[in-house]
Formats: C-alpha cells, sequence, structure tokens
C-alpha cells in the first residue's frame, strides 16, 4: 500500500484536529484531477491528510481498516472507486466525501456535489453528511456494494460499448454508445422481488438506489436511497431509444407538470432483495464498472449503510 503525507502548509485552523483519509484512483478520469488543489486546501486549514493509492490486487478492505481514526473518508476516483470504498467501510459510521475523479460521477451528481477543489474543500469544512443506502450484490457466491445501480441487459452492453469512447469523449461516449443500442437483445427475465416469482419479457433489468442519469435527470420517479427499498426497474422497450418518453415523464414528475404522457415501456417495483436471471445470460454492471460475471445474480439493500459529505437536503436527493 502506497501512503503519502504531504508537506505541512502553515494552517488557517478551520479543520484544526482534523484527520482525513483519501484514497484514490490514480487511474480514473480522462483529464486532470484537481485532488492535488483539494488536498492541500484542506492542509492549509489544519487538516491530517493521509493518501493512499490503489494499487492493483490489494483488496479494498485494506485501505480502510483503519478508518475510524479518521474524521473523514474522501474516495477519489470513478463510481466504482467510490462504491467499493464505501461497501468496504460500511457502517463505520465515517462521512465519506465522493470526490469526483472519474468520467461521469454519477454518485458526486447524485448528491449534488460541486466539481471544483475549493467548493469540494467547502463541503469537508461544513461537515454536512445524509445517511443512505448501498447495495450488496452476489454472484456464485463473491459479494461486492454498489451505491448507483446495478443492471444487467441493455445498460451494461451501453457501459461496454462506451468503455473505448471515455478517453476520447469522456461523459458524452455514453451517450454516443446508447445510440447503438437500437437492436439490443430481448430475453425473458426470471426475477423473484422479496421472494415472490416474477417473469417478463424485455432489454434489460435495472435495481436502482440513486435515481439520477447525467446532468441530474431522474432515470424514473419516486426513487429514494434512504427509504430501505430499492427501486427496480423492467425495461420493456424494443430498444434504448424507447425509453426517452419515460426519461419525459421523470422530469415533468419531479417539475409537478402533471400525470404521465407515456408508459408501457417501463415498469417499477420496490423491493429489499432481488434476484436476476434470464434465459440468455448478459452482463452485469454495477456503478458503471462491467462486470465478467454474468446473470443469475442477487442483490440486497443495505439500509443506512454510509454516510455522504454533501450540502445538500434529504429531498434533494429523491426523484
Amino acid at each position: 500500500m502506497h501512503v503519502m503525507t504531504g508537506a505541512a502548509p502553515t494552517p488557517s485552523g478551520t479543520l484544526n484536529g482534523t484527520r482525513i483519509l483519501v484514497v484514490f484512483n490514480p487511474k480514473s478520469g480522462s483529464g486532470d484531477s484537481q485532488l492535488p488543489q483539494f488536498m492541500q486546501l484542506l492542509r492549509e486549514d489544519g487538516a491530517e491528510v493521509v493518501e493512499r493509492e490503489l494499487q492493483k490486487d490489494t483488496p479494498m478492505a485494506d485501505y480502510v481498516q483503519d478508518v475510524e481514526q479518521f474524521t473523514y473518508l474522501v474516495g477519489a476516483g470513478g463510481d466504482g472507486t467510490v462504491s467499493s470504498l464505501a461497501y468496504a467501510a460500511r457502517y463505520k459510521n465515517v462521512p465519506m466525501l465522493a470526490f469526483p475523479a472519474g468520467t461521469a460521477n454519477l454518485i458526486a451528481q447524485n448528491l449534488d456535489l460541486p466539481q471544483d477543489a475549493p467548493a469540494l474543500a467547502e463541503i469537508v469544512r461544513g461537515g454536512h453528511s445524509l445517511r443512505v443506502d448501498m447495495g450488496e450484490i452476489e454472484v456464485k457466491g463473491e459479494k461486492s456494494g454498489f451505491c448507483m445501480l446495478a443492471g444487467a441487459g441493455a445498460d451494461a452492453s451501453m457501459i461496454r460499448d462506451s468503455e473505448e469512447l471515455k478517453d476520447r469523449f469522456g461523459a458524452m461516449a455514453y451517450v454516443m454508445s446508447a445510440m447503438k443500442q437500437l437492436n439490443p437483445k430481448k430475453t425473458t427475465f426470471h426475477l423473484k422481488i422479496d421472494g415472490q416469482p416474477r417473469e417478463f419479457e424485455g432489454i434489460g433489468v435495472m435495481i436502482a438506489n440513486f435515481g439520477m442519469a447525467n446532468y441530474r435527470l431522474p432515470i424514473t420517479s419516486d426513487i429514494s436511497p434512504s427509504d430501505g427499498r430499492f427501486t427496480v426497474i423492467l425495461m420493456k422497450a424494443g430498444n434504448i431509444m424507447r425509453l426517452l418518453p419515460n426519461l419525459i415523464d421523470s422530469v415533468r414528475a419531479k417539475l409537478n407538470l402533471g400525470d404521465p404522457m407515456f408508459s408501457g415501456n417501463l415498469e417499477t417495483i420496490e423491493a429489499r432483495t432481488v434476484e436476476v436471471d434470464a434465459d440468455d445470460p448478459f452482463p452485469l454492471q454495477y456503478d458503471g464498472e462491467l462486470h465478467v460475471e454474468t446473470t443469475p445474480f442477487q442483490a440486497s439493500i443495505l439500509p443506512g449503510a454510509i454516510r455522504f459529505l454533501t450540502g445538500a437536503r434529504r429531498d434533494d436527493l429523491e426523484t
């Protein structure tokens, strides 16, 4: 494990006595990170900042085994880094900042976090946190965590196709990849929703904890990250583009513009546990990371597993 401590500048005293653990992924994102400036600002405020760089083949739990000795935890990287770190530190009761150093940074967007170092340092100074749920996913006996959503089908295919475009196009890679999913594979999904069997024919299943996509657009309405339940989204549309009307409905609901105008392409169900299988194996993604595992898998809600630092109110995190 790589541990560094920076030179100690003259502190202002705002964060005197504060110990901050920063775990960062040096491979995240496609541009220059503001992480060094952010850490410098914390040190100038009197904080003791300990840096740990992620190394290949080192379990995430190793980086946070002493996390309870720190005031705050900072996870700097993409959504996969943030969710893996949050899962390793679950129920440790140490507030965590999701520092946006990746490509899409959907977790940071859902938490309504700023992008620049001075504003993020101000979030730490404020110390305001919200306790939210996490998801735990199990595939072939191996467990992992996710904050945003897990999915099998068209959304995972979209993420797979975006990987080669991310370095050149950043967040637009996801939009370009979605445009390619005009004729995704359709299959019969076999689900267990809180133990109750359910089947449907469609192009994918998403299990959502947070509910906003890029630019804080709602995936669908009535998703809360702190209600102790997932929102399970059954994707029945023939292709990704046919889901755009449902996005319009979600925005209309968020703005209180009346009843839904479109229906039939999506169905949502609330659940605490979900098992997913399919006639045809599908790749999985959780929190934007594509995994080699395929269906079947199961997901369970972890109520109040993590406290995230944010300037937002609880209502701001709901769709």
